[in-house]
């Protein structure tokens, strides 16, 4: 069995991926539709019971419609909104949009906003308090240098639930003992001995020069020392695997991150890789 913990779903007309540019040519093979029928059959393809739908738009409306979407569907298992958490409203709107018990947290996309410590000087106390009280966890979208401030809010929020997406976007192309990636190194490791953090372990084959993610075997080869630190650091018990598709697609498909993933985990044991492919992202979202 295999929990997708981390996918998206997009509706171009809706208007507010401010992302992703029509005009940009790297981004033009997802500027179209991708919705459940799209990825229902690579699920099948590949006994993944259960999804993570995650928010792509910063705006309510994206969590609202995702939560129509999942209401709907037979595969995703809960939905990680937005909500502006610096808002006067934001408890209020946390309030509402969790009476949808497939609400499972909300995630802020801090990797595009101008300030590094957004998430620590940002937020309103209130919108925190809500987070903990209706049990909802927090995705954090980091690039390397929001790992420090990230770590300092975790710590002064101890009680809430926080999971790093892609693993903060390691830095592939430079070298292992590089400057960017002995930084990526030291402050993810930091940031892992606080107990009320996981981590993903996905998006990582778009993170790959071309020529790293040209075949599974290949891709999992590059991967090797990411992931064992990764579990390292974290453990299995709190790293959970997810395919960040459609995005992937602009990598490779579903199956070749699939591929790449079980040879990267073979050498785990079986309840090990049990935690990694499912426990981790049940325990963590909370899903039935």
């Amino acid at each position: 069995m295999r929990i997708d913990a981390h996918q998206h779903f997009w509706q171009i007309a809706r208007g507010d991926y401010g992302w992703l540019r029509v005009d940009d040519g790297a981004l033009a093979p997802l500027a179209r539709d991708f919705l459940p029928a799209d990825l229902a059959p690579l699920l099948r393809a590949h006994d993944v019971s259960r999804t993570v739908l995650v928010q792509a738009a910063p705006s309510v409306a994206e969590t609202e419609f995702m939560l129509s979407l999942a209401a709907s569907s037979d595969t995703v298992g809960g939905v990680v909104g937005w909500v502006d958490l610096a808002s006067e409203s934001a408890a209020s709107t946390l309030d509402r949009l969790a009476a949808d018990v497939r609400l499972k947290g909300v995630r802020t996309m801090l990797q595009d906003l101008p300030a590094d410590d957004w998430i620590v000087a940002a937020p309103r106390p209130d919108a925190l308090r809500a987070l903990r009280r209706l049990g909802l966890r927090f995705d954090a979208l980091v690039r390397p240098r929001q790992l420090a401030p990230l770590a300092r809010f975790a710590r002064a929020h101890a009680e809430l639930p926080i999971v790093v997406d892609h693993a903060a976007k390691p830095p592939l192309a430079s070298a292992w003992n590089g400057e960017a990636m002995q930084a990526w190194r030291r402050d993810l490791a930091a940031l892992a001995g606080l107990p009320n953090v996981c981590c993903k372990i996905s998006g990582l084959l778009t993170e790959l020069a071309p020529a790293d993610r040209a075949a599974p075997q290949r891709a999992a080869t590059s991967l090797r020392p990411v992931i064992d630190a990764l579990l390292d650091w974290f453990g299995p018990g709190r790293l959970m695997w997810g395919s960040d598709w459609p995005v992937l697609t602009l990598a490779g498909p579903y199956a070749d991150w699939v591929a790449a993933s079980d040879t990267l985990l073979a050498p785990l044991s079986a309840g090990e890789r049990a935690q990694v492919l499912h426990g981790s992202a049940q325990r963590f979202y909370g899903l039935a």
